[in-house]
C-alpha cells in the first residue's frame, strides 16, 4: 500500500519509552544530537547538531520562524470563592479580549471574574466559544506584555513535568514577534555563533513568522486523518524575505526549512510555480502523505509525538516508512524526544 493511501491514524503510531522524553534543555543548545535522514533511500547518519553546517551549501537559504512565545500560562483566583483557576492565553482579539483555555472550566461561567498577582491583572469571562474556550476581557495598568512577563509562565507542553529555570530556554535566540502559545522547537538548537558561521559560509537566512497555536499539538482524535480539523495560525512573510527565498531558488540553491512551522508558512504562501509571495493571514494547512511540496527541499525538525499531525508532515516529505524506520533507530540509539529533544535533518 502506498504512503498516499495510508490515511489511518494508527499507521503513524510508534512505541516511545517515557524516559526518552527530554525534560530539560541542554546546557549548550547546539550540542544536541542530529540524525540525518536521506529522504530518497532512508539512509541514516548520526551527528551532533553543530555539524549541520557541513550539510548546508553556499547558495542555500535557511528559513527560520522568528515568533516569540508569550508567557501565556496564568494562575489566578476566582473572585468570591478564591477557587484556583489556570488560564492559558490562546488568541488575542480586540480591546484586551483573549480566547483562552481555562481549568477547571465548570467554575468559569460567563460573568466570572478572576484576579491574578494580587490584582495586578483582572479578567472577566465574557463568552464561551467553540470547544469550551473562554473569551476573557482583561484589565490592568500599564503595558499588557510587561504585566504578563511578571505574572505568566511559559506554556510548556504537558509531557514536560520539570520546572523551567530560565524562560529564555523555551525561546529561540532569534525570537522577535510575540504571539506564540508554543516554541518553534527545531530552532532551539541554534546559537548566535552557529548562525553567524552559517552566514559566513554564504548561506542566506530568511525569516518568516508563524504564531504557533496549541492546535498544532492537539491530538488527532479521528481514525481517518482526512477528517482532522486543523486550527488556524497567524503568519507573516515580508517582501525582503520572500525575495531572498525566490532568488535562492532561481539560482539553484536549496530551501531548508527550520521546523514544521516555517514549512507550513512557506507552503501556504508559495504558488504552484514555486514562487513565494509576501503577505500575512491565517493558515489551516494540513500536510500529510500525498502532499506535493512547492516550497521546501530539506527540513530541520525535532522528533514528534506518535499519531501527531507533525509526524504526518515529516512523513509527507520523507515517506512514512523511512520516517518510522528513523524513529525506531532513534529509540534504539536513545535519542531525546519532543520539545527539548534532539534534531533531525531530512535532506
Amino acid at each position: 500500500m502506498s504512503d498516499t493511501e495510508k490515511m489511518s491514524l494508527h499507521d503513524y503510531y510508534y512505541d516511545l519509552p517515557e524516559e526518552l522524553i527530554a525534560q530539560d534543555p541542554l546546557e549548550d543548545r547546539s550540542s544536541s544530537r542530529l540524525m540525518v535522514l536521506d529522504k530518497e533511500n532512508g539512509n541514516i547518519e548520526h551527528h551532533v547538531f553543530k555539524d549541520i553546517i557541513d550539510y548546508l551549501k553556499e547558495g542555500d537559504c535557511l528559513v527560520i520562524n522568528d515568533t516569540k512565545v508569550l508567557p501565556a500560562r496564568l494562575y489566578g483566583n476566582k473572585v468570591g470563592t478564591d477557587a484556583r483557576i489556570e488560564v492559558l492565553l490562546l488568541k488575542r482579539h480586540e480591546n484586551d479580549v483573549w480566547e483562552t483555555l481555562v481549568k477547571p472550566g465548570k467554575k468559569c461561567k460567563v460573568g466570572t471574574v478572576i484576579t491574578f498577582g494580587d490584582g495586578l491583572l483582572k479578567g472577566e469571562v465574557i463568552d464561551i466559544v467553540e470547544e469550551g474556550n473562554r473569551l476573557i476581557q482583561f484589565q490592568y495598568e500599564g503595558i499588557f506584555e510587561e504585566v504578563l512577563d511578571r505574572l505568566g509562565e511559559m506554556p510548556l507542553p504537558p509531557y514536560i513535568t520539570h520546572k523551567l529555570e530560565d524562560k529564555n530556554r523555551y525561546q529561540t535566540v532569534y525570537a522577535k514577534y510575540e504571539g506564540s502559545a508554543a516554541a518553534p522547537t527545531a530552532g532551539l538548537h541554534f546559537t548566535k555563533e552557529l548562525l553567524e558561521e552559517i552566514e559566513k559560509k554564504g548561506i542566506k537566512i530568511a525569516h518568516v513568522t508563524l504564531h504557533v497555536g496549541l492546535g498544532t499539538f492537539r491530538p488527532v482524535k479521528v481514525e481517518n486523518i482526512l477528517e482532522h480539523h486543523m486550527h488556524s495560525e497567524f503568519y507573516m512573510v515580508d517582501e525582503k524575505d520572500a525575495d531572498m527565498i525566490n532568488h535562492c531558488r532561481e539560482n539553484g540553491g536549496r530551501i531548508i526549512s527550520v521546523g514544521t512551522t516555517s514549512t507550513r508558512t512557506l507552503e501556504t504562501v508559495t504558488d504552484d510555480k514555486g514562487i513565494v509571495h509576501a503577505g500575512s493571514g491565517w493558515t489551516q494547512i494540513f500536510i500529510y502523505p500525498g502532499y506535493q511540496f512547492k516550497a521546501i527541499d530539506c527540513l530541520i525538525t525535532n522528533f514528534h509525538l506518535p499519531e501527531s499531525t507533525l509526524l504526518m508532515l515529516v512523513s509527507a516529505l520523507a515517506g512514512r516508512e523511512n520516517v518510522l524506520g528513523a524513529y525506531e533507530e532513534a529509540v534504539k540509539e536513545k535519542y531525546r524526544f519532543f520539545s527539548f529533544g534532539d534534531a533531525m535533518l531530512i535532506q
